[in-house]
Formats: structure tokens, C-alpha cells, sequence
């Protein structure tokens, strides 16, 4: 058998529509010909382009269809970087492939403390005036976050868009994550509260529909979409239209919203097999988050050593990402604590893997 793997942010082949996507993709290029396999506009293909607006309010201008998210990220810090120099604020922790990608283009990376009810304000406020030099930008993921799985609260949303308005703040919203929601009520976007002028949105259809389409978006300031466009045309000439068309003709054949209830469907039933696990076999002092949607929940050890349970784990069939891992380089942060993804694997499998990590925790 294979490891069990909650290393992998990925979803599970059996929630990837892929008959449908067949289909879509086959009627699409019939559709379009030889234009959606050939070059054309950086911003990427009209159809789907215009359909993000719609669902943002906002002129299709704004909307610049990217290969996956983080070739995106990678195009907005070259650009921020180059105009604002110096400090970037993330959340501690975040996401280690942003992380990556910052501390290879030399930024120095600030994590701001978090707790159950995600980034805390009061942190942002203080680093804000606790130095003269100001930061290129905030990257944030305030809904079913990666790694913690939190999520921003209403009031926190509010009052940091009053942060980022007092001091003029540039902040990247990364949510990929945001319609993957099981319970709850879905708070409103940091773009839609603060107006999209100084917050860019960014998401992807890598877990709404399949990650393998490579798409992923980004929602603009106008005054920035020109320039976003253009670097993107610099790097990679034209994105992926073929791709870009299919998910398109999927969303038109009205196949969008079944297909992600049946994800959300799938998800959850994984969520709750790994919280019941860890209900059942956690009693030494751990805690972990309750993410009401997303694909990961943080365990956190109470002292335990992260780093030696995930050798025993790997030895015994399961893994994991250690929590070091999402934080800076330099930092000494996340030691004692680890990411769980619930996406991948079947709820027994899950539930197994789980019982394992207790009973080495145990030892």
C-alpha cells in the first residue's frame, strides 16, 4: 500500500470530473478551432475572463487569467518588489511556496501572529507603526487558510481594511479556497470591503474544478491590470487558452455548481473522519484548528518535536508537513506543530493515518 499522505494539498481523483472535463474540452475546441491553440491575449480567454468579472462586479479589464496561482504571485511580487522595496508582511504561518518565492527575491518576510480567528489586527497595526520604512505588501489568506485551515473573521476583516486604508497598504488576497466552504457563512472578501483599490484578489479553479487546468486569476486595481497583463505577456508570451476554454465550456454547460457540491460533499465527509480521529486518539495536550470548509487542518503538539514525529510517521506509512516549514528560513517558529491535509485520501484511510500519529505521539 501506499503512504498514507497528508502532505498532499490536492484533491482526491475521485473528486476531478473527468469524463466531464472530456467532454468539455472535446466541444471546445470544435467550438473554437484553431484559436484556443494558438496565441492570443495575455489577459487570457474572453469567455471565462468576463465570467470571473461578473462573479467580482468588475470591468473584465481588471481580470487577468494566470497559469495556476502561483505563477501569478510570482508576477505580482516582481512587480511590488520593484516599486516598493523592502519588508513583506505574511501571516505566521503561511503558505511555504509564496514563502519560497519571496526569500529567493531577497525579501525580508515578517509573519504576523495568527490565533483561532486567523491574522490578528493589533500585530498588523503595530508592525505598521512600529517602523518608518513601509512594507512592499500583505499577503494574506484569510478563508480555510494553508496551512492552519482559519479564517478570518468578520471583525478582523473590517478593522484590517481600516489598517490598510489608514496607511495605504498594497495586500494580495489569496483565496482558493473560499467556495470549498461545508458549513457556516462565507464573510464577505477583503476586496469586496476594502473596493479593490488597494486589495488585489486572487483565486484559481484548482480546487473548484481540477488542479491539472493550471488556471488560477487574478482581480486587479485598474490602475495596476495594464501593467500585470504586460509582465505576464513578458513571461510567458500567451497562458493556456485550450485549458482556459474548457473550463469555460464546463461552466456553461452549467456543470459549475453540481460539481462543487459534490466536492464539498467529498471534503467534508474527510474533514470530519479526521477531527473524529483526532477526538478519539489525541489526549496528550495536542489542539488543532476546526476549519468549517478548505483542506487542512494545524496540529499543534503542546511541546511535542514535529520534526522527529514525521521519521517515525514516514517509517510507519504516513506523512506530513511540518509546521517549521511555514515559516521563514530564519524563524524558530512552528516547531512543535503540523499541517494535515484532509483532501487527498478516503476517510478510512484518513482516520487510520491519524490513529498511527496518536499512537506514536503516544510512544
Amino acid at each position: 500500500m501506499p503512504p498514507i499522505s497528508f502532505a498532499r494539498g490536492a484533491p482526491a481523483p475521485e473528486l476531478i470530473p473527468a469524463a466531464e472535463l472530456a467532454e468539455c474540452a472535446h466541444a471546445a475546441a470544435i467550438k473554437e478551432g484553431a484559436a484556443v491553440f494558438s496565441y492570443g491575449p495575455a489577459g487570457g480567454y474572453g469567455p471565462l475572463r468576463e465570467w470571473v468579472a461578473a462573479r467580482h462586479h468588475v470591468d473584465s479589464g481588471r481580470v487577468v487569467l494566470t497559469v495556476g496561482g502561483l505563477l501569478g504571485f510570482v508576477l505580482y511580487v516582481a512587480e511590488l518588489l520593484e516599486h516598493r522595496p523592502g519588508r513583506v508582511l505574511v501571516e505566521g504561518p503561511s503558505y511555504d511556496r509564496p514563502l519560497k518565492i519571496l526569500a529567493r527575491e531577497g525579501a525580508e518576510i515578517v509573519p504576523l501572529e495568527m490565533d483561532a480567528e486567523g491574522l490578528d489586527p493589533d500585530r498588523l497595526e503595530h508592525e505598521l507603526e512600529s517602523s518608518s520604512d513601509a512594507p512592499s505588501f500583505l499577503y494574506t489568506i484569510p478563508t480555510f487558510q494553508n496551512p492552519s485551515g482559519r479564517t478570518l473573521s468578520p471583525e478582523r476583516r473590517r478593522r484590517l481594511v481600516e489598517i490598510v486604508k489608514e496607511h495605504g497598504l498594497p495586500v494580495l488576497e489569496d483565496d482558493p479556497y473560499r467556495l470549498v466552504r461545508y458549513e457556516g457563512e462565507a464573510p464577505p472578501t477583503l476586496h469586496e470591503l476594502e473596493g479593490g483599490e488597494l486589495v488585489t484578489h486572487t483565486s484559481s479553479f484548482s480546487k473548484t474544478v481540477a488542479p491539472g487546468l493550471r488556471t488560477g486569476y487574478f482581480v486587479l486595481p485598474a490602475s495596476d491590470a495594464s501593467a500585470f497583463e504586460e509582465r505576464a505577456n513578458a513571461t510567458y508570451i500567451s497562458p493556456p487558452f485550450f485549458a482556459q476554454a474548457t473550463i469555460a465550456e464546463f461552466i456553461e454547460r452549467g456543470r459549475f455548481e453540481p460539481n462543487l457540491e459534490r466536492v464539498r460533499e467529498g471534503l467534508r465527509a474527510r474533514r470530519d473522519a479526521m477531527l473524529g480521529a483526532l477526538e478519539t486518539g489525541f489526549q496528550n495536550g495536542s489542539s488543532w484548528s476546526h476549519p468549517e470548509g478548505g483542506y487542512f487542518l494545524w496540529l499543534d503538539l503542546g511541546g511535542g518535536d514535529a520534526d522527529v514525529l514525521a521519521k517515525r510517521a514516514e517509517e510507519e506509512g504516513v506523512t506530513f508537513v511540518c509546521g517549521a516549514d511555514f515559516f521563514p528560513p530564519d524563524s524558530a517558529l512552528g516547531a512543535s506543530a503540523l499541517r494535515l491535509a484532509f483532501s487527498y485520501e478516503p476517510p478510512e484511510r484518513i482516520a487510520e493515518g491519524v490513529g498511527i500519529l496518536a499512537k506514536l505521539l503516544g510512544e
